[in-house]
């Protein structure tokens, strides 16, 4: 399969694992109105008390925290994962290798790629689709953290000409 063929596969990949995120898991509106609390009996000491209604939550909660924190980690690792790859000799299939040998353009790009995915998040958010708002962050972190992992896994290039040298 030639490379191309590959990138497009796994384009193909990420796409259709948004829509079946997307489909499998719809979103609620958000209510316009708030509705007015209900009267609490507490004469049966606490046996009448209604549920509160359900708050929405901060977009920097504790969840998203760890969300967020674990798709730098995953940026981070896919970082040093593609560097050791390209020391030993592997080309970089996504960007080209003069970008990626380029430390400081390289490390922009996954700084950038980490804000666009906390941005993404928040207008999520924002505009109410919670679980879009997690599954981006999640889906985020399994992609680079499985690339890292990839990058890792990858066989050393033995060129003829470093074997010719010793």
């Amino acid at each position: 399969m030639s490379r191309r063929h590959k990138v497009w596969l796994v384009l193909l990949a990420i796409v259709g694992e948004l829509a079946c995120v997307t489909l499998a898991f719809p979103q609620e509106p958000i209510p316009l109105k708030l509705e007015a609390p209900k009267a609490v009996d507490l004469s049966n000491s606490g046996k009448g008390l209604t549920a509160a209604p359900k708050k929405e939550h901060r977009f920097w909660d504790k969840e998203n925290d760890w969300l967020l924190a674990g798709v730098a980690a995953g940026r981070t690792l896919d970082y040093f994962s593609t560097l050791n790859m390209r020391r030993r000799g592997v080309r970089e299939i996504f960007l080209t290798n003069n970008i990626v040998d380029n430390h400081a353009a390289f490390a922009s790009i996954e700084a950038a790629a980490t804000g666009v995915s906390i941005g993404t998040s928040y207008l999520f958010h924002r505009y109410g689709h919670h679980k879009l708002e997690r599954w981006t962050s999640l889906v985020h972190f399994s992609l680079a953290t499985s690339g890292a992992v990839r990058n890792y896994c990858l066989k050393t290039v033995h060129s003829p000409h470093a074997a010719a040298s010793l």
